[in-house]
This record gives structure tokens, C-alpha cells and sequence, in this order.
């Protein structure tokens, strides 16, 4: 290696290393601009432009004696309309039409039917993915918090749901994409979805939201929340 070539390289890597701190300043002056306000109104903007979406969750809940994991898929249709299809355990299905939300579970002689009326207020947190929502006006109290992943948390409570939820928390990407729902309830209950491999706009036929009980199953009236 020649000498000028040698210097070159040196006066680079002073150079890189001089304006290091300068370019981490700048970022962290970005990453600081991005406030409450501005992250939710890119959640909102993000899925009040959807139709529908397909994503893979997993869902843990703890709390009342139990710990549970489960996972699947979801399939969400505006407005309104929710599929869970269940792989752990397999089988599993949770259906919410216009009219009612079926909850079954192989293996049981029974599925539930619920007016969907009664399960609005439950499955409000989930209903931002749906869009529709004003996540300011929503939630009190938002604030956000930067994670180590480049994500971001925005945390508060449900106005309309303050006597049953103690804290909600979304997890989203700087873009607005919710990757995480964690709801605390007042009474301990914790329960948890995380979401990964979003696609938007998916093929959602009004069919794939009927419950079609299997044979030997019969359709009773009940009140069970979707756990």
C-alpha cells in the first residue's frame, strides 16, 4: 500500500469517525420529533386505508389461575367482521358477524353464540385494526415509548372501558403498523397478542364470516369472552 494511499484511508476513517456523533444526533433528533400524537395518527391513517387484512398472532393470557398460549390467524373485514382461526390448539374458532360472535372449541358438543352488541365494548382494543378510530380521542393519557428495536409504545387507557382496563399498550412500527396489543386488566388479567406477517387488502368473502356448526355440535346462547 502506497503512503497516499494509507493517508487516504486515514483521513476517511477520521472523517467517518468525526461526524459519527454528529449523525447519532441527528437520528436521535428525528426519533424525538415523532411524539404521541403524530405515531397515532399514523395508526389511524394506516388502518382506516385498509379493507381488510390477514396477520399471524400469537395470544398469551395470564391471570384468574390460568396461563395460556395460543396462536393462529385473523382475517379482519371492514366494518366489523372478525375470523380467528386457531392452529394451537388446532381447531378453534372465533367468528365475529354483523350479528353475533360463535366461539367453539373441538372437542365440545357446544358452541356459543353471542350478540355481537354484547361483545363490542370487550373487543374495542382489537378494533384498531379495524380502523375507524381516533386513537387521541380514544385513549387518555397517551403517551409513547421508544423501544430498543426501532419500535415504539403507545400507552394509556380506553376512555369508554377505564373500570375494566387498567392500561392498553400497542406496540406499533414508526409507519404505524400494530405489531403488539397488550391489555391489563383491572383485576389482574393480562392478556397479550402479538402480530407478525401483515397483508392488506386480502380476498375477504361475507362467507368467511358464518359459523358453520360441525355435526353433533349445537348453537347455544352464552356470554363467554373470546380467550
Amino acid at each position: 500500500m502506497t503512503r497516499f494511499s494509507s493517508r487516504r484511508q486515514f483521513s476517511a476513517l477520521w472523517r467517518l469517525f468525526v461526524l459519527l456523533p454528529f449523525f447519532a444526533l441527528s437520528l436521535s433528533a428525528r426519533a424525538a420529533t415523532l411524539d404521541a400524537a403524530t405515531l397515532a395518527r399514523r395508526v389511524d391513517r394506516h388502518y382506516d386505508e385498509l379493507r381488510s387484512l390477514e396477520v399471524q398472532f400469537v395470544q398469551t393470557y395470564e391471570g384468574m389461575g390460568m396461563n395460556k398460549r395460543q396462536s393462529g390467524a385473523l382475517l379482519l373485514k371492514k366494518p366489523g367482521l372478525m375470523r380467528w382461526t386457531y392452529t394451537d390448539p388446532n381447531g378453534k374458532l372465533y367468528i365475529l358477524n354483523h350479528k353475533y360472535g360463535y366461539f367453539y372449541t373441538p372437542g365440545q358438543t357446544e358452541a356459543q353464540r353471542v350478540p355481537a352488541k354484547q361483545i363490542d365494548d370487550l373487543q374495542s382494543p382489537l378494533r384498531f385494526l379495524l380502523g375507524h378510530t381516533n386513537l387521541e380521542r380514544e385513549i387518555s393519557d397517551l403517551r409513547i415509548i421508544s423501544q430498543q428495536n426501532g419500535a415504539y409504545t403507545l400507552q394509556g387507557v380506553p376512555r369508554r372501558m377505564g373500570k375494566q382496563i387498567s392500561s392498553l399498550s400497542l406496540t406499533v412500527t414508526p409507519d404505524g403498523i400494530i405489531r403488539q396489543i397488550r391489555v391489563v386488566e383491572t383485576d389482574g388479567v393480562v392478556n397479550e397478542f402479538q402480530f407478525s406477517g401483515e397483508t392488506d387488502n386480502v380476498p375477504a368473502p361475507d362467507s368467511a364470516f358464518e359459523f358453520h356448526a360441525p355435526a353433533g355440535v349445537a348453537i347455544v346462547d352464552g356470554s363467554s369472552p373470546m380467550q
